[in-house]
């Protein structure tokens, strides 16, 4: 709540938290009415205090900072709430971009939301979005997945069920996995349009355009990719919905022909209908038992 006469955060019975947007990389992405919160509650909480110390610095602003991460969240979340009982006002920050998304913050809010405690956004940068907005995929309908699971055979599992969406998918990955990743898309998704955005509003910010295998190509030829990454592909299409009998008489046709073997024609296949290489592959192999079978009676 705001003080008129002096522009400050009034005191109440109970605080206010407020989710507080910071740059993803450049400091000066960050909006005045982000500085005055910041400058103005009684705490922050923050992913990393020292990342969130430097823009506060950078900022002229000195604010008592605690810890908030993945590994702490549960035991800070209620520590702040009691705080904020009292009538403190509390900033939550994370490392980049908006907090809760992909970050940690969620448990937070629903400890604070449910305790009564008010809840303010104080809108900022997002990579999702700034990805989004300059990708050149469709924006009026997307899908933030957040970071895959780990593991590849979750990943794949996961990966099966956003291939069924239509809108733009958007992954955060860490630089070590992207290539596994792109990898397990192209198995899963085919050969898609994407887009791959690394250490946005810094010094280093690059874009790659493409198919899925021209980006995993782009990364291979590199020795390490680095910095933030965010990709975006485009949803399901209408001919990738593909039903198992066109595919079958696709397949049929190609084999008729003989030019091929059958790892060859599903990349073929894949490629040129925009289809999980793995469906395609599965599908010639039964095409062509059936097939092998009706020659030999």
């Amino acid at each position: 709540m705001k003080d008129v006469a002096n522009g400050r955060l009034a005191p109440e019975s109970r605080g206010v938290l407020y989710v507080v947007g910071t740059p993803i990389g450049n400091l000066q992405d960050i909006t005045l009415r982000a500085l005055q919160t910041l400058q103005d509650v009684d705490l922050i909480a923050a992913e990393d205090t020292r990342n969130t110390r430097r823009l506060l610095a950078h900022h002229g602003i000195n604010r008592p900072l605690i810890s908030l991460h993945e590994h702490n969240e549960d035991r800070r979340a209620v520590e702040l709430v009691s705080k904020l009982e009292t009538g403190l006002n509390a900033a939550l920050v994370s490392d980049a971009g908006t907090p809760t998304l992909s970050d940690p913050g969620y448990r937070l809010v629903k400890v604070a939301t449910a305790g009564g405690i008010k809840v303010v956004p104080i809108p900022g940068p997002s990579a999702a979005i700034a990805a989004l907005s300059v990708s050149g995929l469709p924006t009026d309908s997307f899908v933030f997945l957040g970071f895959p699971p780990r593991k590849q055979a979750k990943r794949l599992k996961f990966l099966h069920q956003a291939a069924k969406q239509s809108q733009t998918l958007i992954f955060y990955e860490s630089p070590k996995r992207m290539a596994d990743l792109l990898g397990d898309l192209q198995d899963v998704m085919g050969e898609r349009q994407a887009v791959l955005s690394r250490e946005m509003t810094k010094r280093y910010e690059e874009f790659i355009r493409g198919k899925l295998g021209d980006i995993a190509a782009a990364v291979q030829q590199r020795k390490e990719l680095k910095g933030e990454c965010t990709l975006l592909v485009e949803g399901v299409k209408k001919h990738q919905e593909m039903s198992e009998q066109t595919l079958r008489e696709i397949i049929t046709r190609e084999l008729d022909r003989g030019e091929v073997g059958v790892s060859a024609l599903s990349r073929q296949i894949a490629k040129q209908y925009g289809i999980s290489k793995n469906r395609v592959y599965e599908e010639v192999l039964v095409t062509k038992r059936q097939r092998d079978k009706e020659i030999d009676i």
